[in-house]
């Protein structure tokens, strides 16, 4: 992902309130040791803050917090939305600091992807289209707390999403040949060992748990293809399209995994 924004657009839990610890209900699962009710403190939610087993959640049960990205949200609506008063100091704008949180988070999402699409050379001939759209979801991301509970973030996304996907088109058709389209195909566990998917669109695809071993997927349209337990060990994902942190950090890889620039390795990645 390129570095403009970059900052502003990763979760930042030094400066946050624990938002995600509080605001997001969870339910005892493969991802999660207990169940947690929306506006329910996480147990492990220290009162700094920050989390008490940050450094070993997969081992305690908690692996969904590993693959979990704010894209920026919390510390917007902690030290912006709400001026830096948490909702410890004023319980009183807790409930609507909690349906925020999730507003916010849904538009620096689509901050994120139009950024990328914004430094992407072969996007030119939307760019200024993008430029717009980029500024707009930025001008609603900086609403008050009023204007964000009643904005719909679906509508924006279905506004965005017609740009993102031309996007798409015009990146990947750099990639040459006839690349391929699984958009939104169903390849759970399905055995993609070395599969040449250079500007492939995955958008949107099940790969959990799937076999992309040594697969080429630079180029490839991953915007919301699930991941989950997916094998990238030796894979190319140089310049792939749309890719997330948490996504990573869903699948499973190694050090021969080829990653784009900017993103960090998994930790519980094989060495």
């Amino acid at each position: 992902m390129p570095d403009t924004r970059e900052s502003a657009l990763r979760g930042d839990c030094a400066s946050c309130f624990g938002l995600c610890c509080v605001a997001l209900p969870f339910a005892r699962s493969a991802d999660f040791a207990v169940d947690k009710s929306s506006g329910e403190p996480c147990r492990n939610l220290r009162e700094d803050f920050r989390c008490g087993i940050h450094t070993r959640l997969r081992p305690s049960g908690f692996q969904g917090c590993t693959v979990y990205d704010c894209f920026g949200a919390g510390q917007r609506v902690s030290q912006v939305t709400f001026g830096g008063v948490s909702w410890r100091e004023a319980p009183e704008t807790a409930r609507r600091m909690y349906e925020v949180f999730p507003v916010v988070r849904g538009l620096h999402e689509l901050l994120r992807y139009l950024t990328e699409a914004l430094a992407r050379p072969a996007a030119h001939p939307v760019r200024a289209e993008v430029r717009a759209a980029l500024a707009r979801v930025e001008a609603l991301a900086a609403g008050t707390p009023d204007a964000l509970e009643e904005l719909d973030v679906n509508a924006v996304r279905a506004e965005v999403n017609p740009l993102l996907l031309r996007t798409s088109e015009l990146v990947r058709a750099t990639a040459g040949g006839r690349p391929k389209s699984w958009r939104g195909a169903d390849l759970i566990g399905k055995r993609l060992r070395g599969a040449g998917l250079r500007g492939a669109d995955l958008r949107g695809a099940l790969l959990i748990a799937a076999d992309l071993t040594g697969a080429d997927l630079s180029l490839a349209d991953l915007i919301g293809a699930d991941l989950r337990d997916a094998e990238l060990s030796g894979a190319d994902l140089t310049d792939a399209l749309f890719l997330t942190q948490p996504q990573l950090n869903a699948a499973r890889g190694n050090a021969a995994t080829r990653l784009p620039e900017g993103f960090e390795r998994p930790a519980h990645w094989a060495a």
